[in-house]
């Protein structure tokens, strides 16, 4: 079994594009009814972009208007990417749930890090990414944050060394200081 332990070896960007490119079917592994947790948030937003959301929880009889399922062999119907807002400690077991289903690859969420599984899911043929969020990575390449410029090199966060800000401190006002 090839094992990378490396994150960066889990978060090719072009592997990401292609395979948001190409998913259409999505099972959220986690997925809350709660609107306030990210899984919710992620969820309702691939729903409004046009994919197909497929909740998988045991405690949830219908999130975002979709039948919940207790596990993923429970689904029937072909799933392109598991989506996993769970504890890594569950990730062996949804590997090889997802293996069995025949997903196309495997998406582990912020601070859902397993590199002996997701090696495992690898060997077995699925695209695996990790601790990336799935939504912020759609909105990156694909929806509204590319089209203003983000991730091209256009728009960027870091200060030059030598500009010039303005500040407005308690009512008074700082002006022109030098800032290196």
């Amino acid at each position: 079994m090839s094992e990378a332990t490396d994150l960066r070896d889990y978060q090719d960007p072009v592997r990401i594009q292609r395979l948001l490119a190409s998913m259409r079917t999505v099972a959220v592994v986690g997925l809350s009814s709660n609107e306030l947790r990210p899984s919710n948030f992620v969820g309702f937003y691939l729903k409004r972009h046009g994919y197909r959301v497929i909740p998988v929880n045991p405690r949830e009889a219908e999130i975002l208007g979709e039948s919940c399922h207790a596990s993923l062999a429970e689904i029937g119907v072909p799933v392109d990417v598991v989506d996993v807002f769970r504890d890594p400690g569950a990730v062996p077991d949804l590997v090889d749930e997802a293996i069995a289903i025949g997903a196309r690859a495997l998406w582990l969420q912020f601070g859902v890090i397993h590199f002996d599984a997701a090696a495992r899911a690898r060997d077995a043929g699925l695209e695996v990414i990790m601790d990336r969020c799935l939504k912020i990575e759609h909105a990156r390449h694909l929806g509204r944050m590319s089209w203003l410029g983000f991730n091209t090199g256009v728009i960027d966060a870091r200060r030059s060394m030598y500009t010039r800000h303005s500040y407005v401190v308690a009512g008074d006002s700082v002006a022109d200081q030098e800032h290196l």
